[in-house]
């Protein structure tokens, strides 16, 4: 063995060899190894057949420290490709967790999501959080729930992956089957069919101990605060408006809307709504300290401020325009830039209403002239608490 390929195996051992001489090098141990093989079998077969040399075995030095060699190479090069993905795992932890912590982008995607929701899906929000991890992903997952009753029941689970600010397709879990109707709402001055008719007759023969859940078309189009005063003093709750937007025409047949947009009974509050009434400072050591501060939301009244009502709708419209990549993957149909423009020359108008409360109460709107049709939702045993 020469010196220089013992330098060459030393180096070779010790990870010093690179690029195309490591690779020669690798290739003249392949070839002394398939050498040392044959060698090693036909010495031995030789071995056993000689009566002085059987059953004694050949030491093989040069052939040890090689496969030693080799193998020691290899694990370092396996322990380097190891210590590259932890290290780019780690890397992309940070910029993962920096890029969705500035800003409070998470919170923002988070108001985004239910407020699409809110918007879109009557009578149902979500609630939530999430988690941001490595390659640049955060997961936010979430409860959906509804009001049948005085009850707010967890319906399904609801999940949206994002790859930086692109979301995924949403993954949806529904706990149980849930009731749906061919349409929800009838646009105004449209007649009733029978089919329409045929709805009260569902709602009559529903036993008293229940509690339903039913969309309500109105007769015309009314401010928010004239529906308000209409559901006063009615032994129901009101849990979310449709609004007009001029979208609905094109969307159904016959004045029918089967995509709405409106706004729930109780306003979507946003962080720039929220008015901080504490504050707190905990220093923890010499360049880190916890703060802690306490908000709270506009007062509003019960059935009156139709207007403050209006002009959060209005605002969450607006947050769903700055994030054009969430609404529309949650509401493909809804065209946020139109119902904007139109919300603001023509104001807001109410076309129709979703109500919950005992099945008994909801059947005495069909008394009522401003009710033009109603759709049956969700119905459940009795857990209504009367004024």
């Amino acid at each position: 063995m020469s010196e220089e390929f013992k330098r060459q195996l030393q180096d070779y051992a010790e990870g010093k060899l690179k690029g195309s001489e490591k690779e020669q090098f690798e290739e003249e141990l392949n070839k002394m190894e398939a050498y040392q093989t044959y060698l090693s079998d036909y010495l031995g077969n030789e071995r056993d057949q000689h009566p002085l040399t059987k059953g004694s075995s050949p030491s093989f030095t040069e052939a040890s420290l090689l496969r030693r060699s080799k193998w020691k190479a290899r694990l370092q090069t396996a322990l380097t490709a190891i210590g590259i993905v932890i290290s780019i795992s780690l890397i992309s932890a940070v910029v993962t967790g920096l890029y969705y912590g500035l800003g409070n982008r998470a919170s923002i995607y988070q108001d985004v999501i239910a407020s699409t929701i809110a918007l879109t899906r009557p009578n149902l929000s979500v609630s939530g959080g999430s988690n941001s991890n490595a390659f640049f992903t955060m997961d936010y997952k979430g409860t959906l729930r509804k009001k049948i009753g005085s009850e707010q029941s967890s319906i399904g689970d609801f999940q949206l992956s994002f790859l930086l600010g692109w979301p995924s397709l949403e993954q949806t879990t529904w706990r149980n089957e849930t009731s749906s109707s061919a349409y929800l709402f009838q646009i105004p001055e449209v007649k009733q069919t029978s089919a329409q008719n045929s709805e009260w007759i569902k709602l009559d023969k529903l036993h008293e101990g229940t509690v339903s859940e039913v969309f309500v078309s109105l007769d015309r189009m009314y401010t928010t605060n004239e529906l308000l005063k209409l559901l006063e003093n009615k032994n129901m709750d009101p849990v979310w408006f449709a609004a007009y937007t001029d979208q609905e025409r094109k969307h159904g047949d016959e004045g029918a809307v089967m995509s709405p947009v409106g706004f729930p009974f109780f306003p979507i509050w946003h962080a720039d709504d929220m008015k901080v009434t504490s504050r707190t400072e905990q220093t923890t050591g010499w360049f880190s300290k916890i703060v802690t501060t306490g908000s709270s939301s506009p007062g509003i009244q019960t059935y009156g401020d139709g207007e403050v009502r209006e002009q959060n709708f209005l605002n969450t419209l607006h947050l769903l325009q700055k994030y054009p990549n969430i609404s529309n993957r949650l509401a493909p149909w809804l065209q946020v830039d139109s119902a904007v423009q139109y919300i603001d020359t023509h104001g807001v108008k109410l076309y129709g209403v979703v109500l919950t409360g005992p099945t008994k109460e909801l059947l005495k709107l069909k008394e009522e002239a401003w009710v033009s049709s109603i759709r049956i939702g969700e119905v459940r045993f009795w857990n209504w608490h009367d004024r």
